[in-house]
This record gives structure tokens, sequence and C-alpha cells, in this order.
């Protein structure tokens, strides 16, 4: 379950990062209260989940899951460019996450 929630944490992580920067410094209402509301529960579920797991290894998966969806949902929405190289990376870092769950 603790993986699971692991998991949704940093997808959720991913939301508030980008509310936060379509919040244009807190000074849209709506972006601002998805960022609010996405940051606490990214954080309370990744609290919940390092009461089981390794702060290291859940911590580093968090934000791999965030950072990446971050990018991708950036180059889908044409915000960041679209490369073989970032898509490389990208790549790499989810195979980094997925090793440590299966290292773990």
């Amino acid at each position: 379950m603790a993986w699971l929630v692991l998991v949704l944490s940093g997808v959720l992580e991913a939301v508030w990062a980008v509310a936060l920067g379509r919040s244009e410094g807190f000074s849209r209402l709506t972006p601002t209260l998805v960022f609010l509301v996405g940051l606490g529960l990214s954080m309370g579920g990744l609290a919940y989940a390092l009461r089981t797991l390794p702060v290291g290894t859940g911590y580093a998966v968090w934000v791999g899951v965030g950072a990446s969806l971050t990018v991708l949902y950036g180059m889908a929405s044409g915000d960041e460019s679209v490369s073989v190289i970032k898509v490389l990376l990208l790549m790499g870092l989810l195979g980094c996450v997925i090793g440590l769950k299966l290292a773990h």
C-alpha cells in the first residue's frame, strides 16, 4: 500500500508543480488553490509512505515520478521542447525509479 500511495503522491507533486507555475506568483486564485491542495495531499502521502519505506528510496521515487510527469506535461502542452535526448533521459530517470522499487 505504501508504494501505491508514494506513486500517487508523486503524481500530485507534478500537479502542484504545474499549478505553481501557472499561479503567476500566487496572483491567480484557481492555480494557487490547486497548488495548495496538491501540495498538502502530496506531502501527506509522502509522509504516510515513509512510515514503512526507507526515506532515501521513498524520496527519490517521489521526486522521480513528479519530475518526470512535470516534464512530460510540459512537453505535451508545448511549454517545453521535445528532443530525443530529453525523452531518453526521462526514460533513464523512470528506469532508475523502477530499479529503486525492485531493489527495495
